[in-house]
């Protein structure tokens, strides 16, 4: 039996394609080419804005039905994938796939600059940022800009004013998580960071690595007015309340 009594024509040509490495059906807008028509119309979606295939629950709107498919077992709580090491489950088999290397210890991503592997090709092409200085999520309050969405994410929050972390010992609230649980060392009397020049101990990192400037002759503050330097922040802002005065005084006159 022949293989193009079990395989059509077409698939078997479009198949072929894969060998060739013929992308026969170009995009206008980018130029961006494909195998077959009808991954090029799902491309053009990108373009257009159109999303068509919308959830029942939500409403959010997906280019791909394979993709709705995957968002609506976040609504089912369905997560028919499971890890056979760990018992972990997950809604999609590539998600399943990549945690498994995390038992295997498989890094096959790996950075052609600096030799350094990971597990996901989304974790290298975020790493080789690094490499080539580029920043592609740019803050549209201030134009700050970051290597990775949730960097910027995280920067906005600043801008927005929310601070949805708080305290439960004295109420103060941060906009960061990992800045609440920094703070939260400070009632527990814990200092587990110590200075190995004169053993004076310390809450936090950031505290030792401020207090390690006593001890060299390093000013890495420095005024952005008359560029005098300073070893701590909070003797920049003592300073800096000098030229917020004389500002004062010459609005006054």
């Amino acid at each position: 039996m022949s293989v193009e009594s079990l395989y059509p024509l077409w698939k078997l040509k479009t198949h072929q394609l894969i060998h060739t490495g013929e992308r026969p059906f170009s995009c206008g807008d980018c130029g961006k080419s494909f195998t077959t028509s009808g991954s090029l119309k799902t491309h053009q979606l990108i373009h257009t804005g159109e999303r068509p295939f919308s959830c029942g629950d939500c409403g959010k709107s997906f280019i791909h039905s394979g993709n709705l498919k995957t968002h609506q077992l976040i609504h089912t709580g369905e997560r028919p994938f499971s890890c056979g090491d760990c018992g972990k489950c997950f809604t999609q088999s590539g998600s399943l796939k990549e945690h498994q290397l995390i038992h295997t210890g498989e890094r096959p991503f790996s950075c052609g600059d600096c030799g350094k592997s990971f597990t996901q090709s989304g974790h290298l092409k975020t790493h080789q940022l690094i490499h080539s200085g580029e920043r592609p999520f740019s803050c549209d309050k201030c134009g700050k800009s970051f290597t990775h969405i949730s960097n910027l994410k995280s920067h906005q929050l600043i801008h927005s004013g929310v601070k949805a972390y708080t305290c439960d010992q004295c109420g103060r609230a941060f906009t960061h998580s990992n800045s609440l649980q920094s703070h939260l060392v400070t009632h527990s009397g814990i200092k587990a960071y110590s200075c190995d020049q004169c053993g004076k101990q310390f809450t936090t990192n950031t505290e030792l690595r401020r207090h390690m400037f006593t001890h060299t002759e390093e000013r890495p503050y420095k005024c952005d007015l008359c560029e005098k330097t300073f070893k701590s922040p909070s003797y920049l802002k003592a300073h800096q309340q000098i030229h917020t005065r004389k500002t004062l005084q010459v609005q006054l006159l």
